[in-house]
């Protein structure tokens, strides 16, 4: 059983939640995930890690409430526990060596993923511009924490209710054509966010890493639930990833798997509530 020592609701649909786990905390790093089975009838479902305090021996997890199983775990509070907690699982993390300035860009929820990555770089000396897309105000998650862990911060919103308005691409492509000059771009977000931060790095000959999301089970390699397209070839997420070139990432294929069950989504009538899909 696994305690949860703080909870945090960020906004309407997200929320934070501090674990014990100081064997996962122990070894956790940037890129990696676990996977939490909130309680017996609980599916298996992965989240990222979007922070770990080693001392402590605690994780953080960032998730939206968004199907059985998170309505579920967002039902427990401080004090309550999780029955499962896996990991750390994934590879993590690996950056161009000796990089002196990096772009990191988080779309929506993706930034608890994207924030790690920048607190890292940042701590190790890196210049990092953190690039945080929502489609307004009212959403934005993180921003102290993002802002502490980068150099500069660049808030981009859909409406232009907070920060630069339009696209995170478009933030993207300001600052290269204004003369940064990056030795690596983070991308981590929704899929078709991620597809064209691809599509404005690559004819700068930018390395770009993008954190991918497919459908996952099992988290070891074993059901082949989340392979993905990579440079023509086959690629398991869950243990060559998450974290791939994103100019050799088939996107489309990936949208496409990523949708594969939408109809039964749809028509499935949940056995754990009653009817809420």
């Amino acid at each position: 059983m696994y305690k949860i020592l703080r909870k945090e609701k960020l906004n309407e649909q997200c929320v934070l939640i501090e674990i014990d786990a100081p064997y996962i905390a122990r070894k956790a790093e940037p890129g990696q995930f676990v996977i939490i089975r909130s309680d017996e009838l609980g599916e298996r479902v992965p989240f990222t890690i979007s922070d770990y305090d080693r001392e402590k021996g605690s994780i953080v997890v960032i998730y939206q409430i968004i199907g059985a199983s998170t309505m579920r775990l967002a039902e427990l509070e401080e004090g309550d526990s999780i029955l499962d907690v896996a990991g750390p699982l994934g590879a993590a993390t690996e950056y161009v060596e000796n990089a002196k300035r990096v772009a990191v860009v988080g779309g929506g929820v993706g930034c608890a993923i994207a924030y790690p990555q920048a607190k890292k770089l940042f701590n190790m000396g890196v210049q990092v511009d953190m690039i945080a897309g929502f489609r307004s105000k009212d959403i934005i998650i993180l921003e102290n924490e993002m802002r502490a862990a980068c150099t500069e911060l660049h808030i981009c919103t859909d409406d232009g209710s907070c920060g630069f308005k339009g696209f995170v691409t478009d933030k993207l492509r300001e600052l290269i054509e204004g003369g940064a000059q990056y030795d690596e771009v983070i991308a981590i977000g929704p899929v078709p966010m991620m597809k064209f931060v691809c599509a404005v790095t690559k004819p700068y000959g930018i390395k770009t890493l993008v954190s991918l999301n497919p459908i996952m089970l099992d988290g070891t390699g074993m059901c082949g639930c989340c392979r993905v397209k990579v440079g023509g070839k086959t690629k398991y997420a869950c243990v060559e990833g998450p974290d791939f070139d994103g100019h050799e990432v088939d996107f489309d294929e990936l949208m496409r798997r990523n949708s594969t069950y939408k109809e039964q989504e749809a028509d499935h009538v949940c056995r754990l509530t009653g009817g809420v899909r």
